[in-house]
């Protein structure tokens, strides 16, 4: 067995512990406290026929990208879409305008990671995804809320200024659906994506745990939508259960693969 294949089959071993923790937990309360806006982002990201062409497109274009593809993308895309329902009808916006940014929001969600493996990916997506949109039936106004929801969707970077309420909402539910993703969602999946397709060493990645879980702690502090400040940290905190979990899982059953104590 090669050394990649040997870390891959470490990793694997690792990630199947890794799902085993995840199921003992519960599912996180956003999706048991808001069935109805879940239910209508569905439904939207299935039927709205601008999303379901940039869907098909999306899905030709995203590949694994280091944990960060189409996977990644549909489920981002999903809770935004549910975060700005329940922030639209809070405001009491009507029905018409809440479906347009459940439209605006999961078109976000698709796009935010398409140029994942660029070094500022978040200013080479918003640029490349204006030029992906001209074509579907978005008005400018629109596709500039798109655009600028996928250049402030990262964490622990300064602010890209919004210059619409409209578009700070946008923003806000795509970077919280985001950012859901450092919980459960990290564990069960992105983590090992990304540490086998980079073919970490098993001691690096020991070495490094600690301050990794120490940044998933961080971004706590950062969720922007009333409804993300809410369950943000819930999910995160879920993700530090699990993940504490399988630290000492990784030191009881694999640490000795690499010589470490």
């Amino acid at each position: 067995m090669s050394p990649s294949e040997d870390i891959t089959r470490i990793y694997l071993n690792i990630r199947g512990c890794a799902r085993q923790i995840v199921s003992r937990y519960p599912s996180p309360d956003f999706y048991i406290d808001h069935p109805e806006a879940n239910a209508l982002s569905r439904h939207c990201f299935d039927f709205d026929p601008v999303v379901r062409d940039l869907r098909r497109w999306v899905m030709g274009e995203l590949r694994n990208d280091l944990g960060h593809g189409l996977d990644h993308a549909v489920k981002v895309s999903l809770d935004a879409g549910a975060l700005i329902c329940i922030e639209c009808r809070r405001a009491g916006f009507s029905e018409a305008y809440l479906r347009n940014r459940i439209r605006v929001v999961q078109c976000a969600g698709l796009l935010h990671d398409i140029r994942r493996m660029e070094a500022d990916h978040a200013a080479a997506g918003a640029c490349f995804a204006r030029k992906v949109l001209a074509p579907y039936a978005l008005c400018p106004d629109e596709i500039g809320d798109i655009c600028q929801a996928i250049q402030d969707h990262e964490a622990f970077q300064d602010r890209v200024p919004v210059n619409t309420a409209e578009g700070r909402l946008v923003s806000n539910c795509l970077y919280d659906a985001d950012k859901f993703r450092w919980g459960p969602d990290n564990f069960a999946d992105t983590v090992w994506k990304m540490v086998i397709a980079a073919q970490i060493p098993l001691s690096r990645f020991i070495e490094k745990y600690p301050k990794g879980m120490e940044r998933i702690s961080r971004v706590k502090e950062t969720f922007r939508s009333r409804t993300g400040r809410i369950y943000g940290p819930r999910f995160i905190d879920l993700g530090l259960a699990i993940g504490n979990d399988l630290y000492r899982v990784i030191q009881e059953e694999f640490a000795h693969m690499t010589g470490c104590p």
